[in-house]
């Protein structure tokens, strides 16, 4: 928790604030009891009404003050935490956007949701008490402990018994709790997992009719967390009996023994009425303290859950001195590329040396696993690569920043992902300021107007999360045009055209040919109907290279190519 308080700064101000206004109520909470002690021994004793009235008065006044500093305390801690919260959250987003691909897989997703929503509001919630709570608990177990003394020194021995016993209650409880906390934040982990997979799988579990499978594994999930979730509030609630049977028979303790000094004359009556309320401040500032010890445990795990995010530094990181665009625009080059994906023992692909200019096609094609989408993934720079050299616009891409790197490439990636909005806004989350036209031309050229104009409100027609609302050809045809709008120097597709028919897949063809004549086209494609047209085709075997040319040629060249083509037309369509 440490490493999170240079995110408390902006929040100095209302925290020292609340910290100044607790402390105020604490000494009015200790200096009641004297008052009181006072009007009992000289006001009732002696029957002066006017001492009565007077200290009474003034027992209001501190009073209502501190009932004043105690709610303005409660606002402004409650605001700390609460902006404390917000910007962390903030912080801690803008954090996992710089990773790159590998960090993703590494913290993974269900985690990252976890620590970003359920870690920090455990946090947030441990602060407001610990602000609250910080100064008061202290101050009142120390006020309260000398002015009992100043009471009746002997009769404190009652408090040298019972305060140990409340001390070793909360040591014992929070060493057993805070490995129980930290078990459960993994298996809340484990079970936002689950869910998530539920709910995105959804299809696939009701077309394999494995509901019940899936049902069961998030019941044992959620049982887990139960049971763990059951130990430790067990553990926990034990505390606050103790606590209380050890308050009454402290308080039984001082009546008993304070009745005895009184009979004896060695304590006036209001002394032992205000030692029993300053004995009971200093019972309660534990209870405060074991409240603390019942969240400051969790919130320490979450706390290093969150640490171990902003340790995670990102593995592609921007050049110090950026260079700039050295060659044509457009142009993509691979230099003897070799790329291992983290843990592999096998690279993914291995020396691949090719050049694409602006106005041509260069389509990739291979059978499952060849290496064709991670190829294309290093043009981006979603990885880094291992060795050799990735050029676009003549410059190696690890000495451009990522963000000028990618404003040149309009990626269609092979899962067509849509966001919650009007298709208008999918379509301009490719370029912001694009005009209606350019969004309508887009769709055009996508072949997605069509169905755009049937919908009920066109292009203001909201899509559902994840584009559930629309089919897998219209979610793609919508990631074409969001890549059309932006109007880059590099297209890249990565099997976009898988859900498309024949002739919805010849016509964006036939129109994206027109329309990128001085841009550079990347098309990665399972069939070989739609790259027969290419200008350069380069077929992948086993993460190499296995032939680069044109159809004709790699008919006659390359062995992996032909039987890709057999497998896929006939005779007549060979010929």
């Amino acid at each position: 928790m440490i490493k999170l308080s240079r995110f408390l700064k902006p929040f100095q101000i209302p925290i020292y604030l609340v910290l100044g206004l607790v402390l105020l109520q604490s000494l009015a909470e200790l200096y009641l009891p004297t008052l009181m002690a006072d009007i009992v021994d000289n006001g009732v004793v002696t029957g002066d009404t006017h001492y009565i009235w007077k200290i009474g008065g003034l027992m209001l006044l501190v009073a209502a003050g501190g009932m004043i500093c105690s709610i303005v305390a409660s606002f402004y801690s409650a605001k700390a935490a609460a902006g404390f919260g917000k910007l962390l959250r903030s912080k801690l987003f803008s954090h996992v956007g710089n990773f790159s691909l590998y960090e993703f897989d590494k913290l993974g997703t269900a985690s990252l949701i976890t620590r970003t929503t359920n870690d920090i509001t455990q946090i947030q919630q441990v602060l407001v008490m610990m602000l609250r709570m910080m100064v008061m608990a202290p101050m009142m177990c120390i006020g309260g402990i000398i002015m009992a003394l100043s009471k009746d020194t002997k009769l404190t021995l009652v408090l040298a018994v019972s305060l140990p016993v409340l001390v070793i209650t909360i040591i014992v409880i929070a060493r057993k709790g805070i490995p129980l906390f930290k078990a459960m934040q993994v298996k809340l982990d484990k079970l936002n997992r689950v869910l998530r997979e539920n709910l995105t799988g959804i299809r696939v579990i009701r077309s394999f009719n494995r509901v019940n499978h899936e049902k069961k594994r998030f019941n044992e999930a959620n049982w887990d967390l139960t049971q763990t979730a059951i130990k430790v509030n067990k553990l926990m609630a034990a505390m606050m009996p103790i606590m209380m049977i050890v308050l009454n028979l402290t308080t039984v303790a001082i009546v008993w023994f304070g009745g005895i000094r009184i009979s004896n004359g060695h304590m006036e009556v209001g002394d032992m009425m205000a030692f029993l309320q300053y004995a009971m401040q200093i019972m309660f500032s534990f209870v405060m303290l074991s409240m603390m010890f019942v969240m400051i445990p969790r919130a320490s795990v979450s706390a290093v859950r969150i640490n171990e995010v902003f340790e995670t530094v990102a593995d592609i990181q921007d050049p110090s001195e950026p260079v700039s665009a050295k060659a044509k625009k457009g142009q993509v080059e691979f230099q003897n590329v070799t790329f291992s994906y983290p843990g592999a023992e096998m690279p993914a692909i291995s020396n691949i040396s090719f050049k694409m200019n602006p106005g041509e096609v260069t389509a990739i094609i291979g059978g499952t696993g060849s290496g064709k989408s991670t190829l294309i993934n290093l043009i981006p720079r979603f990885y880094d690569i291992e060795s050799g050299r990735v050029l676009v616009d003549g410059a190696d891409v690890r000495e451009i920043t990522q963000e000028s790197l990618r404003e040149k490439i309009g990626f269609v990636p092979q899962q067509a992902v849509l966001f919650t909005g009007t298709i208008s806004e999918n379509i301009r989350y490719g370029k912001e300021d694009a005009s209606d036209a350019d969004v309508h031309h887009a769709a055009e050229i996508a072949q997605a107007i069509e169905f755009i104009e049937n919908m009920p409100a066109g292009f203001n027609s909201v899509i559902a999360q994840g584009g559930t609302n629309v089919s897998g050809g219209q979610k793609q045809r919508l990631s074409i045009a969001r890549a059309l709008v932006r109007k880059p120097e590099v297209y890249i597709f990565d099997d976009s055209f898988s859900a498309l028919d024949f002739k919805t897949d010849a016509k964006l063809r036939a129109a994206l040919k027109a329309e990128t004549t001085s841009s550079t086209m990347l098309i990665v494609a399972q069939r070989v109907s739609t790259i027969m047209d290419a200008d350069q085709i380069i077929v992948l075997d086993n993460g190499e290279i296995a032939g680069i040319g044109r159809h004709k040629e790699l008919m006659e060249t390359c062995a992996v190519y032909r039987e890709i083509v057999m497998s896929q037309l006939s005779e007549e369509e060979i010929a």
